[in-house]
């Protein structure tokens, strides 16, 4: 495990490169022996760097939870990372490309609580009821760590590569719809370029939110009413430059867009 002193520089090398757009070296490549552990100490620090800095902590994000995204990343096991409330945008909205590094757009379920939830047995049913609504969302990934020969550490310190994520489409509550079965189809102008359904996540993107609870409960964490949790990208990431228009077609959920300017 790495030395505080480490891990604190670590995070304050992630916070200047949120500021500056450039990406750090890949951590894993200058500290080999660095492990999951320590990746996610430097995300809980990072989080206090933000905190302190005056950002509110808005919710959670789960990434790795499909096939789709595993296959894309070479990673095979879930993370997390923190949602915070500036990161929430509108739907509609016009996104500044250059305020991100090699942005991709995923796209996902997010839930939004209305009870906690309490690990380290949280399940499925646990989650739907303290749902209060589902609704449609769009992720936009950053990277603050250079991605050539990324690993789950790199990728976990760098806040699971949480930059924004995008609300819209209809909010449904949980027991209205078949969870599973909500499929999208993503648009980059006016082309289709990703389709996927929701059961890619872990075969219940509801699952994925129970795995949150019980992953962070060792910690001392729970998932808090109020808070709205990224389940999981159901396609793979699509690239986006400049100029790009991005459309996404729940079907009885709705739509959701936004414009890279």
């Amino acid at each position: 495990m790495l030395d505080e002193a480490t891990i604190a520089d670590i995070a304050d090398e992630l916070v200047e490169a949120g500021k500056s757009r450039i990406p750090v070296p890949r951590l894993t490549q200058r500290y080999p022996e660095m492990t999951v552990e320590d990746s996610y100490r430097v995300q809980r620090l990072w989080r206090e760097r933000g905190e302190s800095a005056g950002r509110v902590l808005g919710g959670h994000k789960i990434g790795l939870t499909s096939k789709a995204m595993q296959y894309a990343t070479g990673i095979t096991e879930p993370d997390y990372g923190v949602i915070f409330k500036d990161m929430i945008l509108e739907n509609g909205c016009t996104v500044d490309w250059k305020q991100y590094s090699h942005p991709r757009v995923e796209v996902e379920l997010a839930f939004l609580l209305k009870e906690d939830i309490s690990g380290p047995d949280a399940t499925l049913f646990d989650v739907l009821r303290a749902t209060e609504y589902v609704v449609p969302a769009l992720e936009i990934l950053d990277s603050r760590i250079e991605m050539e020969g990324r690993t789950i550490v790199d990728t976990i310190s760098d806040n699971a590569a949480m930059g924004a994520m995008v609300v819209g489409g209809t909010p449904v509550r949980p027991d209205d719809v078949d969870l599973r079965w909500v499929a999208a189809i993503l648009f980059k102008n006016q082309t289709i370029e990703e389709t996927g359904v929701a059961a890619g996540v872990l075969n219940h993107p509801a699952q994925g939110v129970s795995w949150l609870a019980n992953k962070i409960a060792p910690h001392g964490d729970t998932l808090k009413a109020g808070e709205l949790i990224l389940a999981g990208s159901f396609t793979r990431p699509m690239w986006v430059n400049a100029g790009d228009t991005v459309f996404a077609d729940y079907g009885k959920l709705g739509t959701i867009t936004c414009q890279f300017r």
